[in-house]
């Protein structure tokens, strides 16, 4: 009698984000992040939180970043130089104004979807850089404050151990540019850009 497939893991909850901005980011790695079925192993993060010059909240609460002030495990979901829509995920219980940019994902689920909404063939190029990843996975400002355990998202926990992860500075800021708080999957060929 052939063995029983095991059993799908359990999305990560809210309690997932309780911890500090760069636990959180490292932690995203390995993960599998879906937006309506659609989506792939998360490769690319970077941390933000208000003692931070770069981030949206290191002024305080305003109508736009309040997602970033409410409560952890939601979605923070902005557009950038009027173009583009990011996702970021809502973290660190102690700190709020805490959130983390998803930066990039290795495609696994509905690469065809992905390939019509961006209107390009190569994997590689579907969801590196957070507006690119915003565009293949469906993302727009409607999903700003919705909570990540509930549709349309999924995240899915880690298959294996802590992967190799690189570490450096935070890409296109003017401030806080020499904070190491980008993460990315070591040879991870799905990265925005390469990290030493």
């Amino acid at each position: 009698m052939p063995d029983a497939p095991s059993p799908a893991p359990a999305p990560l909850d809210r309690s997932a984000f309780t911890a500090d901005v760069v636990s959180v980011a490292r932690a995203l790695i390995g993960t599998t992040l879906l937006v309506d079925g659609v989506g792939g192993v998360v490769v690319e993060t970077e941390a933000y939180d208000p003692t931070d010059p770069a981030s949206h909240s290191f002024a305080g609460p305003t109508p736009r970043n309040a997602p970033m002030f409410g409560p952890v495990g939601h979605a923070y979901v902005y557009r950038s130089y009027g173009l583009h829509w990011c996702l970021n995920l809502v973290c660190d219980a102690a700190r709020p104004g805490s959130a983390v940019l998803i930066r990039a994902i290795a495609p696994t689920e509905g690469i065809e979807i992905m390939r019509a909404r961006r209107g390009l063939e190569a994997p590689r190029l579907l969801c590196a850089g957070p507006g690119r990843l915003a565009q293949a996975l469906g993302v727009t400002g409607a999903m700003t404050g919705l909570p990540l355990d509930a549709p349309p998202f999924r995240l899915l926990p880690r298959t294996e151990a802590e992967p190799a992860i690189a570490v450096g500075p935070r890409i296109g800021l003017t401030r806080g540019v020499a904070t190491p708080w980008r993460f990315g999957l070591a040879g991870s060929p799905y990265l925005s850009r390469p990290l030493r």
